[in-house]
């Protein structure tokens, strides 16, 4: 793929609308042209153990952030007319869908590739197909598993080397 966006969320619970921080890297043409990240104050507003313990994210990290539908309205311009791809983009997806139901915001049925399928495809032998895996199979070395941005930039990486 020459032209798309990367996209990774991160969950405050168990809902998948409780997004609380996105990931976004435009590529066109084969190289990175913008990024973008935003903290997102969740719906519902509240953190399992269990996400925080992933991500590092609290309630006091994102109590002053912009809601999602104010955080889309930067992100939409950025993606208009692009592809959207997500390392496990049943998670992704779901989470995009869901958040847009909680605003009744209209989804736009983007375009959703993923790089999970493909990459078990590519390295049927690696140990497994987690995104900090697959990246190092594809020679990105992913420092900050579970930052959205960092996740998007290695899913942008697999997603130039495997799509």
């Amino acid at each position: 793929m020459e032209n798309f966006a990367a996209i990774d969320f991160e969950t405050a619970n168990g809902a998948r609308s409780s997004v609380c921080s996105v990931g976004v890297v435009v590529v066109r043409h084969g190289e990175i042209t913008d990024t973008f990240y935003s903290l997102i104050q969740p719906e519902p507003n509240y953190y399992s153990r269990f996400c925080t313990q992933v991500h590092g994210l609290t309630r006091e990290d994102t109590d002053e952030a912009p809601v999602f539908s104010q955080v889309w309205a930067q992100v939409a311009p950025l993606i208009e007319g692009l592809p959207l791809v997500a390392h496990n983009k049943a998670f992704d997806e779901s989470c995009l869908k869901a958040v847009f139901r909680v605003y009744q915001m209209d989804y736009p049925d983007y375009d959703f590739y993923d790089t999970l399928g493909p990459s078990r495809r590519a390295f049927p032998w690696a140990e497994n197909h987690q995104l900090h895996t697959v990246a190092a199979l594809c020679g990105y070395d992913l420092k900050q598993h579970h930052h959205a941005l960092a996740d998007a930039e290695a899913c942008a990486w697999i997603a130039r080397e495997i799509l």
